[in-house]
């Protein structure tokens, strides 16, 4: 046994979580300190006087600007909170319908009955029956899916809370502003973080009392939860995803291109939509993706560890290691906010993205402690995994490399998204110097740029495997890839702090602030950027090591012995799988197109229709265009959901388990290079779009002000890659995840009733 008592480990996991939640609520408080609506003649005055001595600037009084603020704030807020409660509805029923299907499946495996069986692996014992493993994955999917659902809303709601107070706190200069900003991530990273633990916690707790001695049963219908979590991380990715993209294009395409108005003009129609855009697309979807990899590879990790000899001895501290690193790293991310928001401060634009990438730093290197700590406390010396029917021998130090091997993949593959994405490194740079000839050439370079950027991610994610699946077999990446996601609330903090800065820049566009303050938000904004990037490369990658856990947990529920790539019942699975990524993305790429088009000819109706609209003195219509996003979001998103959701099922039921376990190896191997590569290729022509309009170097100064041939160039570039970067490469790593979860909480269907054709054939 290992050192942690059981009451000990009971008591740790919810303390972490508990702890989590109050420091999110605290950061909340703090920002909910700067207020916006005016309250009392003097409030302003008094509050908002600029530091070192300079007034405020700009056209308005603060009075005015302040009024702005509230009135744009408050329009985005109704905009996105009216379309995710439009999306929830139709995901409520899909929730339901597909509870329903989970059930039917899985308690058809032995016939809806209600006897005893023996266990699978842990064998001479009587385990529960089939009917109850259907009812409580059930239960647990439908749990998952209210807690992702429940992530990605909280996270709008403090996203739209706090984009007006950065606009306002960016007057007192680039700290203050910095510091709002980020703190307001940090309340979506902690609040996620702790409540995906929380809940899984408190599943387990309550499933035991019905499945008492019985461990694998009681894990197996855990994997539920991951599947709940993914489901609605998909459509709202993708939804939002197309949501935020129509708008974005539309109002890029007629405002910038064609009627040479800035970026987050308030004439432009399609404004209020790209900001509402912004919230529910990167922070909604965001947030339920990254909750979804993170319930999943617990899950995973959980069903390994219940069928070797943690969950055979009941070696209750050993099981809940997976949780145990969770709730440590929920802790370790505290320390590692603290030391961003308190110690360390930020007075210049130059220090902003240094800040945010010592932070991946911080949190990575004590991360590693805290996981050397919990190996040696809480795993016994030496035990035995499940592996593939044999049972491997382990020593706890292995699994303290398994999970740091993950988590150092982790923080590699930020370092290098970071180095393709941001326009502080040459890559980005070639691209803005590139943008001299054209469209053509930008569009060349910013391909192979991504494509480029492939490489050593793939290397650090093969290296994880390798190292973690020689030590601990497929518990050993399971836990590599908790490991990468063990410092989600740090990872998620700095992904949330794009979109908040991206909104405040709008804002101070719409409510007509000074320049110097937008120069302070775009910086803001710019450095967003390449964290958003970061954000999409550590889910991408953790998405690849967690469907290559819940892979081989599938490949031992279905009881399937070797996957011979050679026998051509997994070779067609695995080439048509790989082609899956591709399908996917056609799907969301033609969708916003289709969108997008709606969008381009509403808003030049609007100009040319609306005298006065192009002069400021009659307001557009804001709501048509959020309709049309929102109307087209949802209609979109049905089509890449079902292929998706549908494909497990129609593969395992009709052609079995083997060709599944091809589909799930070809998709994951094909969808982690597309995904990498359109995230990357998209954030590289925003970014060099950026360089070119900051004009901060002599180079990007040659390149031309906004409006120039070459920053032209740079929009039409920055514009194709939207749906790239915010779209279908995010969607992809759910695509991979999903598939495999998925067919794991089906298994013993296809198990006993899968393989229709060739039965018959």
């Amino acid at each position: 046994m290992g050192l942690m008592s059981e009451a000990f480990s009971q008591t740790l996991i919810p303390v972490c979580a508990l702890i989590g939640i109050l420091f999110a609520l605290v950061q909340w408080f703090l920002v909910s300190r700067i207020r916006v609506a005016s309250s009392g003649p003097d409030s302003y005055e008094d509050q908002l006087i600029e530091e070192d001595d300079e007034q405020v600037e700009g056209i308005d009084s603060a009075e005015v600007v302040n009024k702005k603020c509230a009135e744009i704030q408050n329009a985005i807020s109704v905009g996105a909170t009216s379309f995710l409660f439009t999306e929830y509805k139709y995901l409520g029923i899909f929730m339901f319908v597909f509870g329903v299907i989970i059930f039917i499946f899985l308690g058809s495996v032995k016939g809806f009955s209600t006897k005893s069986e023996p266990c699978t692996y842990n064998e001479g014992n009587l385990c529960k029956p089939a009917l109850a493993n259907a009812i409580f994955s059930t239960i647990a999917f439908w749990l998952g899916s209210l807690t992702s659902v429940l992530s990605g809303f909280l996270g709008m709601k403090i996203a739209t809370f706090a984009n007006a107070r950065t606009t306002l706190e960016a007057r007192k200069g680039i700290g203050k502003a910095f510091i709002t900003a980020f703190r307001s991530g940090a309340v979506m990273g902690f609040l996620l973080a702790a409540n995906g633990l929380l809940v899984l916690y408190v599943t387990i707790n309550l499933f035991k009392l019905y499945y008492e001695d019985d461990w694998e049963g009681l894990y197996e219908s855990i994997t539920g939860y991951g599947l709940g979590g993914s489901s609605m991380a998909l459509f709202g990715r993708v939804g939002g995803g197309i949501y935020t993209k129509a708008a974005d294009v539309g109002a890029d395409l007629v405002g910038k291109v064609e009627k040479n108005i800035p970026e987050d003009d308030p004439r432009n129609p399609a404004v209020i939509a790209d900001n509402v855009g912004d919230n529910v697309g990167d922070i909604a979807g965001m947030g339920s993706d990254l909750f979804g990899s993170y319930a999943e590879s617990s899950c995973a990790a959980l069903f390994v560890a219940s069928i070797s000899s943690f969950g055979i001895h009941h070696d209750y501290a050993a099981m809940s290691y997976p949780l145990i690193i969770s709730s440590v790293g929920i802790i370790v991310c505290l320390i590692t906010t603290v030391i961003a928001t308190d110690v360390v401060e930020i007075k210049t634009v130059s220090e902003i993205e240094p800040s945010l990438k010592r932070q991946l730093l911080i949190s990575t290197v004590l991360m590693t402690v805290g996981i050397a700590g919990v190996s040696f406390l809480v795993l016994p010396s030496k035990f035995t995994l499940f592996d593939f029917g044999t049972d491997k021998v382990v020593k706890n130090w292995h699994l303290f490399f398994c999970v740091s091997i993950g988590l150092w993949a982790g923080l590699v593959i930020g370092y290098v998204t970071e180095y393709y994405t941001s326009n502080a490194y040459s890559p980005v740079q070639d691209v803005a110097d590139s943008c001299r000839t054209g469209a053509a050439t930008n569009v060349i370079f910013g391909l192979a740029l991504g494509y480029k950027s492939v490489i050593i991610p793939i290397f650090a994610i093969a290296i994880a495997i390798y190292v973690s699946f020689s030590l601990a077999a497929m518990y050993g990446i399971a836990m590599s890839a908790l490991g990468m996601l063990s410092t989600i609330a740090t990872g998620l903090a700095i992904d949330a702090y794009g979109p908040i800065s991206d909104n405040a820049g709008g804002i101070a566009e719409m409510a007509g602030m000074s320049h110097r303050i937008r120069e302070r938000t775009d910086a803001l904004d710019a450095a967003g950027n390449t964290t958003a990037a970061i954000g999409k490369g550590f889910a991408i990658g953790s998405a690849a090591l967690v469907s290559l856990a819940l892979f081989g947990a599938y490949v031992s529920r279905a009881g399937i012995k070797t996957v011979d790539v050679l026998t051509p019942k997994v070779f067609i699975g695995l080439i048509v799988g790989a082609m899956l990524p591709y399908w996917f993305s056609a799907m969301t790429m033609k969708s916003v197109g289709s969108a997008a088009l709606k969008m381009v000819e509403e808003v030049r109706r609007q100009f040319n229709t609306m005298p006065g609209l192009i002069e400021g003195t009659r307001k557009p219509d804001y709501a048509t265009c959020v309709k049309i996003s929102t109307d087209a979001s949802l209609k979109e998103m049905i089509p890449p959901g079902a292929l998706v959701m549908l494909t497990p099922l129609i593969a395992g039921t009709l052609f079995g388990v083997e060709t599944l376990a091809g589909l799930l190896a070809g998709s994951l191997v094909s969808g982690v290079q597309v995904a990498i590569s359109a995230s990357n290729t998209g954030g590289a022509w925003d970014n060099a779009k950026k360089y070119i309009e900051a004009g901060a170097s002599e180079h990007a100064r040659t390149l031309g002000p906004k409006g120039s041939d070459a920053h032209k160039a740079a929009v039409i570039g920055d514009t194709v890659g939207d749906p790239l970067k915010d779209t279908s490469g995010p969607s992809l790593n759910i695509l991979i995840k999903l598939m495999a979860v998925e067919s794991l909480v089906f298994a013993p269907f296809f198990a006993s009733h899968g393989g229709l054709l060739f039965k018959y054939l």
